[in-house]
């Protein structure tokens, strides 16, 4: 497990020493969230008026509903993601049967091309041996 990391804070005007496993840079995003938070609390006349333990839960309530809102975005994020994905393995495997069928085609193809060449040189070679006859049919 990795050590535990120290870093100071300031939340609300206070200064705060955090430890844990993320780096301070963490820490300082967490303290600018909530800092964010108390800021838009403080420019409400009412909430000032409230007494500390009021503004307090009223305060975990509005991070708790932010969190459950970003998971709720993250699931639906996900479910897209997912149904992209199966759309995206739906479209290859369609591309592959379609050039399965390309390819197929293309063989039949060239064996009808080959096959109409061999139809050809037989009328060509047939043609020559005909007009060899009436050659010698003449000649004689």
């Amino acid at each position: 497990m990795d050590s535990k990391i120290e870093g100071e804070v300031v939340i609300g005007g206070k200064v705060y020493t955090i430890s844990g496993y993320e780096n301070e840079e963490y820490y300082q995003r967490i303290a600018n969230y909530i800092n964010g938070k108390l800021g838009e609390f403080a420019k409400m006349e009412t909430f000032k008026k409230l007494p500390m333990d009021y503004q307090s839960i009223l305060m975990e309530l509005n991070i708790a509903d932010d969190y459950f809102k970003a998971k709720k975005q993250i699931e639906m994020m996900e479910e897209e993601m997912k149904a992209r994905e199966k759309e995206l393995y739906d479209l290859k495997h369609e591309l592959i049967s379609y050039q399965i069928k390309q390819e197929n085609t293309e063989k039949a193809l060239k064996k009808a091309t080959d096959s109409a060449n061999e139809k050809e040189k037989e009328i060509i070679r047939l043609q020559a041996l005909a007009s060899t006859k009436a050659s010698s049919k003449k000649t004689s």
